[in-house]
């Protein structure tokens, strides 16, 4: 798989990784089988970057990440978790060397580790980012060895170009697919020019972009699908990237026939590879097989100019009304 370098960790990881948020809880239920296969078949796809958090079913995320990578020797893995969610409630004034040295103590005892790859704040409320004592506080972790590098996770673009202007922010991650198109002209350049890394969540929009849903799909009760479509547990952006769902699926349509003779999933990963200053997209998934599949997308070839303005117009004639003006 090909590899890019991580912004300012100066670590080489594969372009598509894995996001490990499905394997601790609110997408239904994965048992913990399903959970190391998962990991196991990415890894042995060439997937090299792991994304998780300290609230992904409470440290279940965390714990069999570390449970995997202790019991099959993956060597050359990097693994990203988050900080922050654990606050109640969740303000500015949680953000606390105090707090970041309890969390940074309690991933690492999930993650078997010494010292943390990279932490992410957890999508911070806006404050954060202009508060100096919250990133002192984070170059403390890191003189500590508690943390090799820190990043942020953002809502908004916002949010992404106040991090970038931080000079230790490693990384960003801010949610970026066809349906998300503002972070392309409005982020990622100034991403690049900062040298600072481009993690990419949510890039199937919660699965609208696998193309397997109409209008009559319905999810468990637990997953975040039923039961944050308004937004009632966390910022609506998270779910199907804040498109109401019907729009998601006639666009997804649209968007298959753009995508030809390749899955749907694996072209719009193969699509935010190629968005300049992206550095690694991290789609979930909740068995083996769907992990293999997402790795190879990073195989296909680049989109054509015809399909990138293609992929414009969908989102300019269906989407953007819902979107554009509040990410």
């Amino acid at each position: 798989m090909q590899t890019r370098t991580l912004g300012r960790t100066g670590r080489q990881v594969g372009v598509v990784g894995l996001g490990c948020w499905q394997l601790g809880s609110d997408w239904g239920s994965v048992d913990e089988d399903d959970a190391l296969g998962t990991l196991s078949a990415a890894v042995d796809a060439g997937v090299t970057f792991l994304d998780t958090a300290d609230v992904y079913g409470d440290g279940r995320s965390e714990q069999l990440v570390g449970r995997f990578l202790r019991e099959s020797g993956a060597s050359g893995v990097t693994v990203a978790t988050k900080t922050g969610r654990r606050a109640q409630p969740h303000e500015p004034a949680a953000y606390s060397l105090e707090n970041f040295r309890a969390w940074n103590d309690r991933s690492r005892e999930n993650l078997g580790v010494d010292t943390l790859d990279l932490v992410q704040l957890h999508c911070p409320p806006s404050q954060v980012y202009a508060t100096d004592a919250v990133f002192d506080a984070l170059d403390t972790l890191v003189q500590e060895g508690r943390t090799a590098a820190y990043g942020v996770s953002v809502e908004t673009v916002a949010e992404g170009l106040a991090a970038v202007a931080r000079p230790h922010v490693a990384s960003v991650q801010i949610i970026l697919n066809p349906l998300r198109l503002k972070p392309v002209a409005e982020f990622l350049p100034a991403a690049a020019e900062a040298g600072v890394g481009v993690v990419v969540r949510v890039p199937l929009a919660s699965g609208l972009l696998s193309g397997k849903y109409d209008e009559s799909t319905t999810f468990a009760a637990d997953d975040h699908r039923t039961y944050n479509r308004e937004g009632g547990a966390f910022d609506i952006g998270e779910t199907f990237a804040g498109v109401p769902f019907e729009v998601g699926v006639q666009a997804a349509r649209r968007l298959a026939e753009v995508a030809g003779d390749a899955p749907l999933a694996a072209f719009t990963l193969r699509w935010i590879v190629e968005q300049p200053g992206v550095s690694v997209v991290i789609p979930g998934a909740r068995n083996g097989d769907q992990a293999r599949r997402n790795a190879s997308a990073a195989d296909l070839p680049a989109p054509t100019d015809e399909q990138q303005r293609a992929v414009r117009a969908v989102y300019d004639e269906l989407v953007a009304e819902h979107v554009h003006g509040r990410w």
